[in-house]
């Protein structure tokens, strides 16, 4: 399994408006192929406007094919001018589990 971790610096005036974005496009996310689980966290304190998304994939081909899609082209297009700063990710593989 891939974990896909997204950290994400919005404008703080417009969290709400990604939140509500990110709230109407994830079962259309959860709908793609090899896509278990989303989760999106917000920072509890100082740095209300940071996200992280985390997306569970199956396999990396998955990943791509949703990263690859009009779906996430669509949505990038939309969040995108609410970011203020740039995008970090990675692609994580879990390796323990209690």
């Amino acid at each position: 399994m891939l974990i896909r971790i997204v950290k994400l610096t919005i404008h703080p005036d417009k969290i709400d408006e990604f939140k509500s974005i990110y709230e109407a496009n994830m079962a259309f996310i959860k709908d793609k192929k090899g896509c278990e689980k989303l989760e999106l966290l917000q920072e509890k304190g100082r740095y209300s406007n940071v996200v992280m998304t985390y997306s569970y994939w199956n396999s990396e081909e998955d990943l791509n094919a949703y990263r690859d899609s009009d779906l996430f082209l669509k949505i990038w297009k939309t969040v995108k001018p609410l970011f203020c700063a740039k995008p970090e990710a990675w692609s994580m593989e879990r390796k323990f589990e209690l």
